[in-house]
């Protein structure tokens, strides 16, 4: 069974940068896309990012696109989200998952609904 781990959170600047870690158990990680999510303060959890299972393809929606990026190393079980000129908007608590069934695709990712694997969160804030 699939599980999944992150790490990396932590307050930070504006205009700094942070690497999130999601780490996996379980299973073979490289036959699953992973989406990173991010729940601010009141507000409904929001899709970021995503890179696919064998990490040749990585999509981040509008409102991050040029500073998020994900990425992944399989031989380690593991998937990052490279955060640069982060915001006072960007802080929440930030959220790797996994799709219900074994897919390797960021189909339709933005999508909290449609992942079933979540794991714990990790806190970022951004203050100066």
């Amino acid at each position: 069974q699939l599980q999944l781990v992150e790490s990396g959170g932590d307050l930070v600047q504006p205009g700094g940068s942070l690497r999130l870690s999601c780490t996996a158990s379980g299973v073979r990680m490289a036959s699953y896309a992973i989406g990173w999510f991010r729940q601010a303060p009141g507000k409904e959890r929001e899709g970021l990012s995503c890179v696919s299972g064998r990490g040749d393809s990585a999509y981040s929606t509008d409102s991050v696109k040029g500073r998020f990026t994900s990425s992944r190393d399989n031989g380690k079980n593991t998937v990052y989200l490279q955060m640069n000129s982060l915001k006072p908007e960007d802080t929440g608590v930030y959220y790797c998952a996994a799709k219900p069934e074994a897919s390797p695709y960021c189909s339709r990712f933005a999508r909290p609904e449609l992942f079933a694997t979540w794991g714990q969160g990790t806190q970022v804030t951004v203050s100066s």
